[in-house]
């Protein structure tokens, strides 16, 4: 009986720690996106790193990006999406985007996470990447910087490379999606979406954004979708979001 009083009680303590260690760390989190302008700026800077010109209803250039690779299969004004570069799993070369349609050969972005919001805006502005204040002004382009910094998530946590199968529980996504999502995307997600994978054949509805692009899902869904007035969920766990990409991974593709 003593014996188990004492695992009882130490498993308590452990129990507690964690809980004490899992808030001191959400605590720093909030801290540092309420210094630097709120989860707002953090999803602002989501959508301006999908596609910053659509977001901020302007032009974007019509020529190739200077740094894009010429191995590369994108031209003109895509290349200037951030996300063309370094995916939507943040991981360039190393991630979804190291091979196929959207190969280039080029590093992520997951090592500047928590970096310093000012560093990174200095590298938005070098020589390689040559964004210009004409092009994003210094508030939105602060944004950007604000979401490379504290918005990423690290996404092998929750899918499935090679199967692209997300972690989530489906059960626990479907009430969320059905009072959400469903709204715009009707219950069944085949309400055909405003943008379409390159080289795909039909429409592209939940379902197939969600089997066989999760992570640009993921994305979506966290920072919402540039030029439609689609709301950010980042506010939500990325646990339950996850959940929501289960669930729509069982709805039709086709």
């Amino acid at each position: 009986m003593h014996k188990a009083l004492s695992v009882s009680y130490l498993y308590r303590r452990f129990f507690a720690l964690t809980l004490i260690l899992c808030s001191a760390a959400s605590a720093s989190f909030a801290d540092e996106s309420q210094a630097l302008g709120g989860l707002w700026e953090i999803a602002r800077g989501g959508q301006l790193y999908d596609e910053w010109y659509r977001v901020l209803g302007t032009s974007p250039p019509r020529y190739t990006h200077p740094a894009y690779p010429s191995e590369g299969r994108q031209e003109g004004s895509t290349t200037w999406r951030c996300k063309e570069c370094h995916g939507w799993d943040y991981r360039g070369h190393e991630g979804a985007y190291g091979q196929g349609f959207h190969a280039t050969g080029i590093k992520g972005i997951r090592d500047k996470a928590r970096s310093d919001p000012r560093q990174i805006l200095n590298i938005i502005m070098d020589e390689t990447h040559q964004y210009t204040f004409e092009m994003i002004p210094l508030e939105e382009m602060k944004k950007l910087a604000t979401f490379v910094s504290l918005g990423q998530i690290d996404t092998k946590l929750y899918i499935d490379h090679e199967t692209r199968r997300s972690y989530g529980d489906a059960k626990r996504g479907e009430s969320p999606y059905q009072t959400l999502c469903a709204v715009c995307h009707d219950v069944d997600g085949k309400r055909a979406l405003t943008t379409r994978e390159e080289g795909m054949d039909g429409p592209e509805y939940m379902g197939t954004l969600a089997q066989n692009n999760p992570w640009e899902f993921l994305h979506k869904v966290r920072f919402g979708q540039p030029g439609i007035p689609m709301i950010s969920l980042i506010t939500l766990p990325a646990e339950d979001i996850v959940d929501i990409l289960t669930y729509s991974q069982t709805l039709p593709a086709e």
